[in-house]
Parts: structure tokens; C-alpha cells; sequence
């Protein structure tokens, strides 16, 4: 069966035109401004179609700590906001730190999620054996966790670091904080508050010293060794300096990501929403979003992502200490780009870009990120026109609470197609479909 989207305006390739498409097979069967064919058809005038997100950073807490969220919610979460693929993070219970863990994850995945999906393996000081038999085909990567992480996932050691670096061919992923500096700053504000530290306290615990010292150690070691190195969520205005736009994506060795949450709130807005937007690397003072949004206008930053990362609202309302980092955010990506574009703060042709194009690119993946012929069909259907409220009626997260709750998105998203296969479509998610483990090149 044939699905055929007529009078679509495709945003694709820095272009908008207007044009039909056929879907087949799981596929992406012909692209013609006026397509006769026989097929299911769906009226796309006055809507806008984009490749599908990738996500290359979410924690879905599956196995282990299913209690605030696991693959299959927040998968279908991550359809219902224009994510048709994710890349998993390894700290999990069991962390993902061998082989046969970490298959276990994909085994899960590909019976529950709706999702395309990868995972990557995690680092410690001591796996280097584990990490060099990952396949670079069907891994996306190694995570390192260069600042605290749970268990036994912080690499702190030097001699582990150049290890992997050295040996390693995969694309090294990194949370880069500085943890002596962040244990140092955070002695200090216990010495102040005891147990009572305020939640605006966090950028100065997490600072910005301890984000831009480790990225210059992390790209120090990578230039040594040659290492394909990947910098996850940038923070930092001054972290910036440290990347380059005078060389193609493709030619790239070491890139990066920001992160949606990074470029919308800043440390104002611990006032109004405290531990809720607690996360690591910390969200801080506005000159850093300014900064980062207009590096990615002119390509210092590689890519979008979201580093979702649901907690229960429980957890959500402990004390600084107690209080867990992380936030979701898969179900809104596209959504809060959207609301810059309507305000004149990027084009529709860099959304996609930096959430589909420069993913693929980054990740070398295999017929996805791009609305080609013979590509998988991984598409968005996007209403500019009609607005999302967000609601603890329309949160499909298992945590069932957002930061952005109260909120009214300008556009909303009208359907999604994974491998071909609409999976959510006016609010539905359509069940009966998994998705597929991403391939790479």
C-alpha cells in the first residue's frame, strides 16, 4: 500500500517547495511536484513536511528505573513531538558497560519502542576491553561521563582517559564538567547554606570553569590521538571558542550539541521553576543562550538535541542535594524551535539542519535525516498555524509532568511517519509498529 502526501511544502536540503510525495515500503518511493499514483492520500496543503528529528541524546531509565520512565513511553512521547530516532544513554540500572548489557537494551527496544533507536555503550575506568568489541555498523557510540555520573560511570582516571582515546575508532560522546572544580565550588556553598542551598546556586556549583576546563582537556586529548570526538550539551558562551565553522560537518573530528533546554531557559527562571530545571551541565545566566543560538546560525554548533531526562515530581521536590538533574523534553523539541522561528530567531531550514541533516552527518547513519528518494520515510507533518497548549492531558511522558506545562506552542505537530508508517497523527498514537535499530555507516 502506497501512501501518497500531496501539496506538502517540503523543508529540506535549505529549501521549501512545494511538491508531492510517495511513500512505499517503509521507504521514500518518488518526490514530484504533482504525483499520479494509487495510494492511501493525505491532504498535506497548508502544512509543512520535515525529515524527522534524531535525537542523539535521551535517557529513557530502561532497565532499572522503569519507575520514571522506560522505552516505550517516552518513545512514544518522542513521536508525538517529530522524534522518529534516538540515541540512548548507557546509566542505566544495569549501566550499559558490556556487550551483553547493552544488547539487552536493544533487545528491549525492539519489541517496545515506536521509535527508530540506538544505544551507547558506556565507558569506566576499567572496560576498555568491553568497549573495543563495539560494532561500529550498529553502535552509535562510547559515552564518557567526564563529570559525576551514577555508579561507577565517572572516568576520572588519566590513564583510562588516553586509553580510550587512543584506542578507540568508535565517536566518543562526553559529558565534559570539571568534577574537582564542581566538588570544590560545592563545598563551599554547603559551608554557606548547609542543607538549604537555593536552586539559582546551581550554575555557580556546576560552573562555567568546570565545563570549559574539561572540554579543553577532552579536545586536547582528542587532537593527540585523533580521536572522533562528539561534545554533548554545550553550555557555555565560552565554550564556544573552542569550535570551528571553516570546516564541513562531514570533515569534521571533533563536534557537538546543545541542547533545546539550553537555548529556552536561563538562570532566571530558577525563581518560578527551582529543581525542575536542575540539570547537568547547569542551565545558566541569559548571555549563554543568546550566544549559543547565534553559534548555531552560523554552524560553531553542529547539532540539536534534548538530553531528556524524566525524574518523578517527587523526586523533582527535594532539597538542591537530593533533588535529581535532569528534565523531559523529548515530546517539545521541535515545538520550541518552531516558537523561534516565529520570532524571527531561525529559519525553518536550519531546524532542520541541525535536527536531521547534521545528525545523520554527524553519525554517519545510513538512509535517514534527509527527504530523499530511497530513504527510509521518517517525516513530520508540521502545522505552523495551529497552537499546542501543553497540559497534564496531552503529556505523554510516564513522569506526567513538563516544565513547559502552561505553555502554548505557536505550531503543533500533525503526524509523524516512522519507516513509513504514520504513528501518531491529531494527538493519536497509532499502535501496531516498532521501530527499527539505526544503521551506520
Amino acid at each position: 500500500m502506497k501512501t501518497i502526501l500531496k501539496n506538502v511544502q517540503l523543508v529540506n536540503e535549505g529549501e521549501i517547495y512545494s511538491s508531492d510525495v510517495v511513500i512505499k515500503n517503509g521507504y521514500i518511493d518518488k518526490i514530484a511536484p504533482i504525483v499520479d499514483d494509487i495510494g492511501m492520500e493525505i491532504n498535506g496543503e497548508g502544512l509543512h513536511l520535515f525529515p524527522g528529528m534524531i535525537d542523539d541524546q535521551v535517557h529513557f531509565r530502561e532497565p532499572g528505573l522503569t519507575h520514571k520512565a522506560d522505552i516505550s513511553t517516552e518513545s512514544r512521547a518522542a513521536v508525538a513531538g517529530g522524534v522518529t530516532s534516538f540515541m540512548e544513554m548507557p546509566n542505566t540500572s544495569p549501566q550499559a558497560t558490556t556487550i551483553e548489557l547493552l544488547e539487552q537494551k536493544y533487545a528491549i527496544a525492539s519489541r517496545s519502542s515506536i521509535a527508530n533507536y540506538s544505544f551507547f555503550m558506556g565507558a569506566t575506568n576499567s572496560n576498555i576491553d568491553e568497549l573495543l568489541k563495539t560494532d561500529l555498523k550498529t553502535i552509535c557510540g562510547i559515552k564518557i561521563f567526564m563529570g559525576a555520573s551514577t555508579g561507577d560511570m565517572l572516568v576520572d582516571n588519566d590513564e583510562s582517559l588516553n586509553a580510550i582515546f587512543a584506542q578507540c575508532p568508535n565517536l566518543i560522546a562526553i559529558h565534559s564538567e570539571s568534577e574537582n572544580i564542581i566538588r570544590a565550588n560545592l563545598a563551599k556553598y554547603i559551608a554557606q547554606y548547609g542543607e538549604d542551598i537555593p536552586m539559582r546556586a546551581h550554575p555557580l556549583i556546576r560552573s562555567v570553569e568546570a565545563c570549559y576546563n574539561s572540554t579543553v582537556r577532552a579536545i586536547n586529548m582528542a587532537k593527540k590521538y585523533n580521536t572522533r570526538l562528539h561534545v554533548l550539551h554545550i553550555s557555555t558562551e565560552e565554550e564556544l571558542s573552542l569550535f570551528t565553522n571553516q570546516i564541513p560537518l562531514e570533515n569534521k573530528r571533533i563536534t557537538n550539541e546543545v541542547c533545546v533546554h539550553h537555548l529556552w531557559f536561563d538562570a532566571d527562571n530558577y525563581e518560578t521553576l527551582g529543581g525542575l530545571i536542575k540539570c547537568n551541565p547547569a542551565i545558566k545566566e541569559p548571555r549563554h543562550k543568546n550566544a549559543i543560538l547565534q553559534a548555531v546560525l552560523d554552524d560553531r554548533v553542529d547539532i540539536i538535541a534534548t538530553d531528556h531526562a524524566p525524574h518523578t515530581w517527587d523526586e523533582k521536590q527535594n532539597k538542591y542535594q537530593k533533588c535529581p538533574s535532569g528534565l523531559p523534553l523529548v515530546q517539545h523539541p521541535l515545538l520550541m524551535l518552531l516558537d523561534f522561528y516565529k520570532e524571527g530567531k531561525i529559519s525553518l531550514e536550519k531546524i532542520v539542519k541541525k535536527t536531521s541533516h547534521d545528525v545523520a552527518k554527524c553519525f554517519n547513519l545510513n538512509e535517514r535525516g534527509y527527504i530523499r528518494e530511497n530513504y527510509k520515510a521518517d517525516l513530520v507533518l508540521v502545522d505552523l498555524n495551529t497552537p499546542t497548549q501543553v497540559s497534564k492531558s496531552n503529556i505523554l511522558y510516564k513522569c506526567a509532568w513538563s516544565p513547559l506545562e502552561g505553555h502554548t506552542f505557536a505550531s503543533s505537530i500533525k503526524s509523524t511517519f516512522v519507516n513509513g508508517n504514520m504513528v501518531y497523527t491529531d494527538g493519536r498514537i497509532l499502535e501496531g509498529q516498532t521501530g527499527q535499530r539505526l544503521s551506520f555507516n
